[in-house]
């Protein structure tokens, strides 16, 4: 960003115009989105944008960023008390609830948008902290040790990522199919079958 917000009315402007970016960007591709048809969502200036993000690369990074906090909250949440069987369930139905918000957004930003504009360090934060939730979640099913645990949250993130990005680019997402199967799956694979 070109000036970090420090009042809460320009972090709440901010946000209005991340917000505003990602509907953009959603409905109308990357080839699409512009910074006056964002200003003209959020209500604000083409000014109050280029005050914060000094390109459309930038903002895109922002709503990237936004996503990736998104989804560090739903494995917070998730990670907070109750039973396996429930941090599943949490999990799958927060993962669905953060990727339905703008659907064909996930799709334009994994399919069309140029690589970030400088948000590696941002990246590999999140990445850090989002494989610790997953390595919790391994460690609550109590069946990865070691080297298995690592493995096995590598099977666990990609397969819930593979499976929330597959259907918000395929547009069924809100299948409850969708859901349900990917409940079925991540516990049979962390639950142990007792005999």
């Amino acid at each position: 960003m070109r000036k970090e917000p420090r009042q809460a009315r320009s972090r709440a402007t901010v946000d209005v115009i991340v917000r505003a970016g990602a509907r953009v960007l959603a409905d109308r591709g990357w080839a699409g989105f512009t910074t006056n048809e964002v200003a003209e969502v959020a209500g604000v200036s083409i000014g109050s944008i280029y005050q914060y993000f000094p390109d459309k690369r930038v903002l895109t990074d922002a709503i990237r960023r936004h996503h990736m906090d998104d989804v560090l909250a739903v494995l917070r949440k998730a990670g907070q008390g109750g039973s396996l069987h429930e941090l599943i369930d949490d999990l799958v139905d927060g993962m669905v609830a953060v990727h339905s918000v703008h659907p064909a957004l996930h799709r334009v930003l994994l399919d069309e948008v140029p690589g970030d504009a400088g948000g590696d360090f941002a990246h590999r934060a999140f990445e850090t902290e989002y494989l610790e939730r997953y390595r919790a979640i391994v460690a609550m099913s109590g069946r990865g040790k070691g080297q298995a645990a690592g493995v096995m949250v590598q099977v666990l993130s990609s397969a819930m990522e593979g499976v929330i990005h597959g259907a918000a680019r395929r547009g069924v997402l809100a299948s409850p199919g969708i859901k349900r199967e990917l409940v079925a799956m991540i516990r049979s694979y962390l639950i142990p079958v007792r005999r």
